[in-house]
């Protein structure tokens, strides 16, 4: 079965870090480009981050640039994010989706994602 697994959310106060993990199980993750997502509550699902296949290129949106960090393992078949400096307006359910058409980022439109994980919830919160 093929499936993305995310953990590393949870509740965390302002100014604090979390680091957020995909697995891969499966398949690999190595051939395929790999976003973070985020969907907030009566909000839609935005792109949050990306890593090439190789994790030679990475990119970042506006909201996170500066204090994220987006990293993979292939050899755990794992990508990362870290976010640091968190702010309430944070908080959301963050997922990661690989896109088994490109290596490269070259969109967060969602319907380019083949799949997706369950998402971990991120709090962020005094």
């Amino acid at each position: 079965q093929l499936q993305l697994v995310e953990s590393g959310g949870g509740l965390v106060q302002p100014g604090g870090s979390l680091r957020l993990s995909c697995a891969a199980s499966g398949f690999t993750l190595d051939v395929y480009a790999i976003s973070w997502f985020r969907q907030a509550p009566g909000k839609e699902r935005e792109g949050v981050s990306c890593i090439t296949s190789t994790g030679g290129s990475t990119d970042y949106a506006d909201s996170v640039k500066g204090r994220a960090t987006i990293s993979r393992d292939n050899t755990k078949n794992t990508v990362y994010l870290q976010m640091n400096s968190l702010k309430p307006e944070d908080t959301a359910v963050y997922y990661c989706a690989a896109n088994t058409i490109q290596a490269m980022c070259v969109t967060y439109a969602t319907h380019e994602y083949d799949y997706w994980g369950q998402g971990t919830q991120v709090t962020v919160s005094s």
